[in-house]
């Protein structure tokens, strides 16, 4: 596995296996990898003829502070992780590097509408906008045919299909099913951060998606949403939303419909916050 830092390197190594013709496929991490990153490598390896990774912590993309400082870094593990799935090239980017201009400066703002005002975007404002500068940035840096993403940020992959529309980058988007813990917790990097109790209480988010999904044809959603919201207080979180809505624009709704449509919570557990979702229909 190759390591890069500058955009530049990177650049010109990928643009000799795109003279090549060999198709590029990337995945980018903000690192503390788990398996559902592996699991996107490896869909990556097979839709692609050479696999890039990338670990960047973004500034632009945390509201709290704390939050950014208290993001987990095992780069090491990390590194011996991707090495070990068969990545090609690793770029590990300073944060002068992708903000020469500085984090705090003024960036191009995106028209990503109705989806970055609903759900995460209502409770952690401008988020999506430091998703999307920074996703624009490596994109440009990588140019990759194939961009990999996982199911469990699902708004996050709707933003980026608009990023891609707007920009007219010519970049396929693959996103790749969640991977869950055996008792059925997602997969995520914040997890790191649950203590022994909390990681016990931490499952309770994936059992109340999965009880409101084998019900969501037996009951209105208001009752289901209500007794779920019941559900995750008396397990001790702190609920910020659970949703039904529209698997393809995110619009909330109050019955299910035809097509795909997603199950989407919130919850904070402590001073960690965790995402979930489950899709059906479609």
């Amino acid at each position: 596995m190759y390591l890069f830092k500058r955009v530049a390197d990177l650049g010109q190594a990928l643009g000799q296996e795109k003279k090549a013709g060999k198709r590029i496929g990337f995945a980018p991490t903000m690192g503390a990898l788990h398996q559902g990153h592996i699991s996107l490598i490896q869909s990556a390896k097979q839709q692609s003829d050479i696999v890039v990774a990338s670990i960047f912590v973004n500034p632009t993309q945390f509201n709290d502070p704390k939050d950014f400082e208290k993001y987990p870094s095992t780069l090491q593990q990390d590194i011996l992780l991707l090495t070990a799935a068969g990545v090609d090239y690793l770029f590990l980017p300073s944060v002068a590097e992708m903000y020469p201009e500085g984090p705090g400066a003024a960036h191009p703002h995106y028209d990503f509408g109705y989806i970055e005002s609903v759900l995460e975007g209502a409770y952690r404002p401008n988020h999506f906008q430091g998703v999307g500068i920074i996703v624009h940035k490596l994109l440009d840096a990588v140019q990759p045919d194939d961009l990999f993403m996982g199911q469990k940020d699902f708004q996050q992959c709707m933003i980026i299909k608009r990023l891609l529309e707007i920009t007219g980058i010519n970049t396929q988007l693959h996103i790749c099913p969640t991977l869950r813990e055996n008792d059925g917790l997602a997969m995520s990097s914040r997890n790191m951060r649950l203590t022994p109790e909390q990681r016990t209480t931490a499952v309770e988010i994936s059992r109340t998606l999965q009880w409101v999904k084998d019900n969501l044809g037996s009951r209105p959603f208001a009752e289901l949403q209500a007794e779920g919201l019941t559900r995750l207080k008396a397990a001790g979180f702190e609920p910020d939303y659970l949703e039904l809505a529209s698997g393809n624009d995110l619009r909330l709704l109050e019955a299910p419909e035809d097509g795909l449509m997603a199950i989407l919570v919130a919850a904070r557990l402590g001073d960690i916050r965790l995402i979930d979702n489950m899709t059906l229909g479609g």
